[in-house]
């Protein structure tokens, strides 16, 4: 089989149509399926099926994909070592992040890497933790930052290295003018605003330890629009430091609280990539402008 193809057929697997995986390549739709049927050709069977209006990959085409992203990755290390013997501060890196970190941290930490290394290709990816993982792993981004809570299950090791990055306190939101809750319990009786899957984990678990189930009425990504939901009087919400630091928005008031623990914010990234002077210089940076926001200076 073509290695070329495998690859091919991971990116319309990832995409979830012909279409979507013809611009992400740079080709034409009728490129693409050209290369899945000589593939499917090759392996004798069946591949990809259509799916509403997109297309889903067979359990045949799930396998070749898992190959084709270990193909990847295997690349991706090529390119790394070789990227870690020239020690030039060129080529490209690509990076997943999380909305809060893509606002707050990433702009200052890219710009100095742009400084430095203006001939470097820095390539930004916003996604929630357990995708930006999954980028790492597939090849797809060579760091990525994710966040985790105090109390959530630790990690199991794997392959990737974890490195802390940051870890501060989540707050009440609660609109100008409301008492200022000191407990978690203090806001049982409140509609919520909650925030991304884990996030939302996160609010339910803590809640359930203060007595309460929350009353989730909205949800959104978006730390400046639960802000804004919140100074309407639509409900509370909990968000991290990181966030109100990014947009602290008038008709709120915020603090912490007991019985809500911490985030870790942690910069994720496969062993080898250790050795290559952008990914280096990268999470150099990260470090530096994490501490600066979380009080420690530059």
């Amino acid at each position: 089989m073509d290695p070329r193809r495998l690859l091919l057929l991971r990116t319309v697997g990832d995409e979830g149509s012909l279409a979507a995986a013809a611009r992400r390549l740079g080709t034409t739709q009728q490129a693409v399926s050209q290369q899945v049927a000589r593939l499917e050709a090759e392996a004798g069977t069946a591949l990809v099926v259509r799916q509403g209006r997109g297309t889903a990959l067979t359990e045949a085409g799930a396998l070749l994909a898992r190959r084709g992203a270990d193909l990847a990755g295997v690349l991706r290390a090529a390119q790394d070592d070789l990227a870690a013997l020239s020690g030039l501060l060129r080529g490209e890196v690509a990076v997943a992040a999380f909305p809060t970190a893509t606002a707050l941290v990433l702009p200052e930490a890219l710009a100095a890497l742009a400084a430095t290394a203006p001939d470097l290709d820095v390539r930004l990816a916003e996604l929630e933790p357990p995708e930006a993982e999954d980028a790492v792993r597939a090849g797809r981004a060579d760091v990525a930052l994710v966040f985790r809570h105090v109390g959530d299950p630790e990690p199991v090791p794997g392959d990737l290295l974890r490195r802390p990055l940051s870890s501060h306190a989540v707050h009440a939101v609660v609109r100008a003018g409301a008492p200022r809750p000191t407990r978690l319990g203090d806001l049982a009786d409140e509609r919520w605003v909650a925030g991304c899957p884990r996030c939302r984990a996160h609010l339910v678990r803590a809640a359930a330890a203060s007595g309460f189930a929350p009353d989730v009425r909205l949800a959104t990504d978006d730390h400046v629009a639960v802000q804004r939901l919140v100074a309407a009087g639509l409900g509370v919400a909990l968000l991290p430091v990181w966030a109100l630091r990014a947009a602290a928005l008038p008709g709120v008031s915020t603090g912490p609280l007991d019985g809500v623990d911490d985030r870790v914010v942690e910069v994720l990234l496969r062993p080898e990539a250790r050795r290559v002077p952008a990914v280096r210089a990268l999470v150099a940076e990260l470090e530096r402008v994490a501490r600066a926001v979380d009080g420690g200076g530059a």
